[in-house]
């Protein structure tokens, strides 16, 4: 299927690793122009390496209160347009009771603020030429206990569907995807072999963990004119993991 991206531009951030790098190679396999970035600027010259094609590397950390504003300045430079946005960076790590205001505030901060603030800082180029596409890759909503990540990806989820009712006479759609076990080299380090292989043959439908590609895949659809009609949506990918219904 020709999705009709050829050509397009895209920022992805987080593209260092895993989901990340993942839909820059899906993305940039369908022709598409690319910024990336993330904090180990070596990660991402091998990214460029193995897309093949010369990308606008951004070595930037999220937790800088200008990030969002250098960020979105170095693409537009680069690239002169951001026609797609994924907003992919993020962390995740489970608090205490007891955990504190900056524990809070870096959790909501990386994983819900600069993100907004990244999309804002691209909107108006977006409206000015009626189409844009915006993908948060974000978390699930069944919360084992507190972690600050899990409170950021709802307030994400949120977010996305009111700022959908607002930009889509523009021609822009906005959309987020929780990802299942995806493999990866954080997967890697929090769970074992035995505890993968159980879970895979236990809890997921499919009988396995993803692949990067699983989540890119659907990137690239949602970033295409075919996509056009899908807006303030939530789609897992997650071999059907998740246990909710809606």
């Amino acid at each position: 299927m020709d999705l009709g991206i050829s050509g397009k531009t895209a920022l992805v951030t987080g593209a260092s690793a895993g989901i990340g790098r993942g839909i820059a190679l899906a993305l940039a396999a369908e022709g598409v122009r690319l910024a990336v970035t993330a904090r180990r600027r070596e990660r991402l010259e091998s990214l460029e390496q193995a897309c093949g094609a010369n990308l606008v590397i951004i070595e930037c950390d999220l937790m800088q209160e200008d990030a969002p504003q250098r960020i979105a300045a170095a693409a537009l430079q680069g690239l002169g347009a951001v026609e797609i946005l994924v907003n992919n960076a993020g962390g995740s790590r489970a608090f205490k009771l007891d955990a504190s205001e900056t524990q809070w505030e870096e959790a909501l901060t990386l994983n819900f603020t600069r993100q907004r603030q990244l999309a804002h800082a691209l909107l108006e180029q977006m409206m000015a030429r009626k189409w844009g596409r915006i993908v948060n890759i974000t978390g699930k909503s069944e919360p084992e206990g507190i972690n600050g990540a899990f409170a950021a990806k709802a307030a994400m989820h949120a977010w996305a569907k009111g700022l959908s009712r607002e930009v889509g006479k523009h021609g822009i759609t906005v959309n987020s995807i929780p990802p299942g076990r995806i493999m990866s080299e954080q997967i890697e380090r929090n769970y074992t072999a035995e505890h993968r292989k159980w879970q895979s043959e236990h809890e997921i439908p499919v009988g396995e963990y993803g692949q990067p590609a699983d989540i890119a895949n659907l990137v690239c659809f949602l970033a295409s004119p075919r996509a056009r009609y899908i807006t303030g949506a939530v789609i897992p990918v997650d071999g059907g993991l998740r246990r909710y219904q809606f």
